[in-house]
């Protein structure tokens, strides 16, 4: 039974690349997908092993004859389609190295996409699929997924607001201990592609994590980065990316940041961590505790919001990211689902032809991604020069 989505009166027809067993993310991409039940996984090319890619399929509920043996095959089957029947998107939730060729291909057929991040395997690969996005003018969504947070967007529509004041610092760190030893020589599937320059890109850890807790800050405060410096280290010899690394960035109000990034500390899961200084306050959360968010004032009680849709002191971006009472723990999942279900509003728009925003919207989109790109080449040339500042504007680099 279809439900009404917007003003289409149908699900969205949902593509999966990637997800086969063994996977992480694919399955985390096919749960967030539907959360809201906007959308239906119909159809995916689940692994690069056409037997994996088959005999993954019945744990998605995805028919026999839409389980393709690669995401080539796929596209093609699924234009030869009526239109009433093919996909409206394709998720992609494979390794770096894979995203751009996919990605491309699928904006050229004339399907939305949701990608992993990083983006892409490079900065010029970045480049090019924001021109194929906008010569095709598909909704491009990016799953930097702790924007989907409630009180991210609560902190983002304060800041932005004037509620902190003028930002003058961000302090953003990610903090991992998985990869202390090297997992990737013991056949980890997730620890080997990461730390793989030919799959993950030039960065590691900053590649994997640091781009998350840049774009958080950039996400919150809406600041633009003029600069930064940069010191990347291995610490586990013999690995051959970064697990390790400090960033320092000037934004164009004066503002500074840092970014850390670790993946090499005791004991330390998912820790992303984000502070803002403001001139009338400051805020913190973390994602480990992502339902509560500490706002401080010199000379006032520290106040801790806590995700709340019904409270008087939540904003409209925040109570709109909700969907459970209060005292009901939102996380991952829901996170993740909401960087969806704003897109969706988009691919809506689109099917009915309507016009749609592209660049200024609540879900990561092409041209974030494409900062994410910026930020690991500039972040990997400042730290091959010994920490030089380089610059950062992402816009005057593609004008």
């Amino acid at each position: 039974m279809e439900t009404t989505n917007g003003s289409l009166n149908r699900k969205l027809r949902m593509a999966l690349v990637g997800g086969g067993q063994g996977s992480f993310i694919g399955r985390v991409h096919a749960t967030a997908a539907v959360l809201d039940n906007r959308a239906s996984l119909v159809a995916g090319a689940l692994s690069s092993n056409p037997e994996r890619a088959k005999a993954s399929a019945p744990a998605y509920d995805i028919a026999e004859n839409r389980a393709y043996t690669s995401w080539q095959e796929m596209l093609d089957a699924e234009n030869a389609l009526p239109e009433d029947q093919r996909i409206d998107f394709v998720s992609i939730a494979t390794p770096n190295h894979t995203h751009f060729q996919i990605a491309k291909a699928a904006a050229e057929a004339g399907f939305n996409v949701v990608c992993d991040k990083p983006m892409t395997f490079d900065m010029a690969q970045a480049e090019e699929l924001v021109k194929a996005v906008e010569a095709s003018g598909v909704v491009f969504a990016v799953s930097h997924n702790y924007t989907g947070y409630p009180l991210v967007r609560q902190a983002r529509e304060m800041i932005q607001s004037g509620e902190l004041g003028e930002i003058q610092a961000i302090r953003s760190n990610y903090i991992q201990g998985w990869l202390r030893t090297r997992l990737e020589e013991e056949e980890q599937k997730q620890a080997a592609w990461r730390t793989d320059p030919t799959k993950s890109g030039a960065a590691g850890a900053f590649g994997d994590i640091g781009t998350h807790a840049f774009n958080l800050g950039r996400y919150m405060t809406g600041l633009i980065p003029e600069d930064i410096s940069c010191n990347l280290k291995i610490f586990a010899p013999g690995r051959q990316l970064d697990d390790y690394g400090h960033a320092v960035v000037r934004y164009t109000n004066g503002a500074l940041g840092t970014v850390t990034a670790s993946q090499i500390s005791h004991g330390r899961e998912n820790d992303l961590f984000i502070e803002v200084d403001g001139t009338k306050g400051a805020l913190q959360w973390r994602q480990e505790e992502p339902n509560v968010m500490i706002v401080r004032k010199n000379g006032a009680p520290h106040q801790m919001y806590t995700r709340d849709p019904n409270a008087p002191f939540m904003n409209s971006l925040g109570a709109g990211a909700c969907r459970l009472p209060s005292g009901h723990p939102e996380a991952f999942f829901e996170a993740f689902a909401n960087v969806y279900r704003f897109a969706y509003d988009a691919m809506v728009a689109r099917a009915a032809g309507e016009s749609f925003e592209a660049k200024d919207t609540i879900y990561p989109n092409v041209y974030d991604g494409a900062e994410g790109m910026y930020f690991i080449q500039q972040c990997v040339a400042s730290s091959a020069d010994n920490g030089a500042w380089v610059p950062m504007k992402y816009d005057e680099a593609r004008a």
